[in-house]
């Protein structure tokens, strides 16, 4: 039940919803965001306890099938469920009650309706940001989670810091110190000490498998007596007030998970013992833990000869079962990914998140509308599809699907339409002849010599509607790696990167007739010139360079005028650092691009595969001034545009219901090549 303390912090939460955002027509900026329009999850629960045979219905469902939302926990004490949420345009945390048992569908679906319409967030006064990895403490008077709210000193510094809200003051603390990231807090039973993941002084060297965090012990009440605490570890999980499950990957390349034994003393607090819980040969990670359920841990697993992850109970209680695995999910929804569980207080049931369709495929187009931190000046909209460009009357967009390229109305509806099967990027469309867009067509990330050719795709005509007129013209000879076309807006040209001289470097040539009609280079030398944009003005063309470190897969954004003076450098995240894709303003006095400015904001590992989970979406003056954060999550955000065209910043997301599929994988680096299944016999020990 309920206490009644949370039944009335959920009433109050009711009453301080945030008004609406008041936005200035100042254009839209549309991004990608990769997997993330398909994933549909919703937070689910089974029994904790090992059954051959999972009754029907055995399955709870606890959030409502709106929007996405994961990483759940259990408010302690209380049949409510604390998770996040993506609602209305942003990462929130929110309380709802959870169900206790199986109900019918109809009523099953008022109750969701329901609350959809009155569910509000925890934290509706602070900023626009990311919040992850809610706990509440036993008495249910504070919110321990992870906030991006204020900005890292350094480029390629995580925002990510452990915050704790009074949720009837709402009086916020920064427990992690300044300087320092924390991910994935746990609270111990007793709510005196708080667990995180923290990648420590040294940082993040770039790389998401390469991640290495340690685990470090504060005191909940104002994060003092900070203490290393374990080496190597991230994910914790109290399973009392002196034991640590967490996770490691080993020199062998799984994930495992192991269990510590923490001592408190006047002078630090450490862990005296470390024991690995899992064998080598399939990985094990973000490990749950319950008092409520001494001697069993629940983990996520991913068993070679498997492409899905799922939920396992270990007995690690010692004696006859020790170490014995129990599957949980497999039985139930075989062929769809489960993550990060997490188990009730009292031990009874584990719970997860995981699509709330039933396989893989093919979502429905989606436009949603992200809220921006600041001042509101332009909409900003995440589409289903990479590489979106307006056309410059503002009424379609276009975007590619890796393979395939698509034309839809720019307010999301009608149904997208497919004008190329083959692979094609980015998407442009020309100045001055209507319906023309330009792309490259051939293999994204390839060599020099790949050939790659620029193409124009045209409409055809004023009645852009009718696919027998669609035509294209191949604009490049050759075929040596010619991508990213970006035409002037006088129509006269297009700019191109072109890898024919064995190097990537920057060319412009004839808009209508290709390299036949003229062609020269704007750019020289042994680095990679790529991903180019020409401003609304004509003054000039940003680009992605590698040239301050050629060959490092550093790259930062350059801008040079189309006669080849002036170049400089407008921005850089760091030694490392990706910054991608620059964009011009309507005005050509801004760009917006995507960075790893921020670094990462969350365990790579606790979310599906993203190429790069640290990419943001940010803006920027063309001096290089007034860097600013438009996203925060902690997903794969990239290819964005700009058009004065104004978007009304609707949840157009949210109205859509789920399609019953999912389309993503798991993180590609978790596959270890010649790995070898291990025998497991379910219920003894492996």
């Amino acid at each position: 039940m309920a206490t009644p303390f949370l039944a009335a912090l959920l009433a109050a939460a009711l009453l301080a919803s945030p008004a609406p955002a008041v936005y200035a027509s100042g254009g839209t900026i549309v991004f990608t965001t990769l997997g993330r329009s398909r994933y549909e999850f919703d937070i689910f629960s089974l029994p904790l306890a090992p059954s051959p045979n999972v009754p029907a219905g055995a399955e709870l469902r606890l959030t409502d099938g709106v929007s996405v939302n994961y990483n759940g926990n259990f408010a302690p004490g209380s049949d409510f469920i604390l998770f996040v949420s993506e609602r209305n345009g942003s990462l929130n945390l929110y309380l709802s009650p959870a169900p206790s048992a199986a109900v019918s569908s109809r009523r099953e679906a008022l109750e969701a309706a329901s609350a959809a319409a009155t569910l509000s967030p925890l934290l509706p006064w602070e900023p626009i940001a990311l919040k992850d990895r809610p706990s509440l403490t036993p008495d249910g008077s504070h919110l321990v989670y992870v906030s991006t709210a204020i900005p890292a000193a350094e480029p390629r510094s995580s925002w990510a810091a452990v915050y704790s809200t009074e949720l009837s003051t709402g009086r916020t603390r920064r427990l992690t110190p300044v300087g320092v990231a924390d991910f994935s807090p746990a609270v111990s039973p007793s709510g005196e000490w708080t667990a995180v993941a923290s990648p420590g002084p040294a940082g993040w060297n770039g790389e998401v498998e390469d991640l290495r965090t340690d685990i470090y012990v504060f005191r909940t009440s104002d994060g003092s007596r900070r203490s290393l605490a374990i080496h190597d570890g991230g994910w914790p999980s109290w399973a009392d007030e002196t034991t640590v499950f967490f996770h490691r990957r080993d020199s062998d390349g799984w994930y495992s998970v192991y269990r510590a034994k923490i001592s408190v003393t006047d002078d630090e607090v450490a862990a005296g013992s470390v024991e690995r819980i899992t064998p080598p040969g399939f990985h094990a990670f973000t490990p749950a833990a319950s008092p409520g359920a001494p001697g069993l841990v629940a983990v996520a697993t991913r068993r070679p000869g498997s492409d899905y992850r799922h939920i396992e109970v270990i007995d690690v209680s010692g004696g006859d079962s020790k170490n014995a695995y129990f599957e949980v999910t497999k039985p139930v929804a075989p062929s769809v990914h489960h993550f990060n569980p997490f188990i009730s207080p009292d031990g009874v049931r584990v719970g997860y998140h995981r699509c709330r369709g039933s396989g893989n495929g093919d979502s429905p187009l989606l436009l949603e509308n992200i809220k921006i931190p600041g001042p509101d000046t332009f909409s900003l909209f995440r589409i289903d599809g990479s590489f979106p460009s307006f056309s410059h009357d503002g009424k379609k967009i276009a975007f590619v699907g890796l393979p395939g390229m698509y034309v839809v109305n720019s307010d999301g509806s009608g149904a997208r339409r497919k004008i190329f099967s083959g692979n094609a990027f980015p998407t442009s469309w020309d100045w001055k002849r209507k319906g023309v867009i330009y792309t490259s067509i051939g293999p994204d990330f390839a060599s020099e010599s790949t050939e790659v050719d620029v193409v124009a795709i045209s409409l055809g005509g004023d009645d852009d509607d009718d696919e027998s007129s669609i035509s294209m013209k191949k604009l490049t000879m050759g075929g040596e790696n010619n991508a990213f076309p970006s035409p002037s807006p006088d129509g006269k040209w297009v700019v191109f990167r072109s890898g024919r001289s064995g190097h990537k470097n920057l060319y412009i040539m004839d808009a209508e007739d290709g390299e036949a009609g003229g062609i020269r280079r704007l750019t020289e030398g042994p680095w990679s010139d790529t991903m180019c944009n020409w401003s609304p003005d004509g003054e000039w063309i940003a680009f992605a360079s590698d040239r301050h470190d050629p060959g490092s897969g550093s790259f930062a954004i350059y801008m040079v005028h189309p006669n080849g003076t002036g170049l400089r450098r407008v921005v850089h995240s760091g030694d490392g650092g990706r910054t991608n894709h620059p964009w011009f303003s309507p005005d050509s006095k801004s760009l917006v691009f995507t960075s790893d400015y921020a670094a990462v904001s969350a365990e790579p590992v606790s979310n599906p595969h993203h190429y790069q989970p640290y990419g943001e979406i940010y803006t920027v003056n063309i001096d290089g001034s007034n860097i600013r954060r438009l996203t925060h999550n902690s997903f794969e955000d990239g290819t964005p545009a700009w058009t004065p065209y104004f978007l009304e910043p609707q949840d157009v997301g949210e109205t859509l219901q789920s399609s019953g599929r999912c389309a993503f994988e798991d993180c590609h680096w978790l596959n270890i090549e010649d790995a070898q299944p291990q025998e497991l016999i379910y219920g003894k020990s492996c």
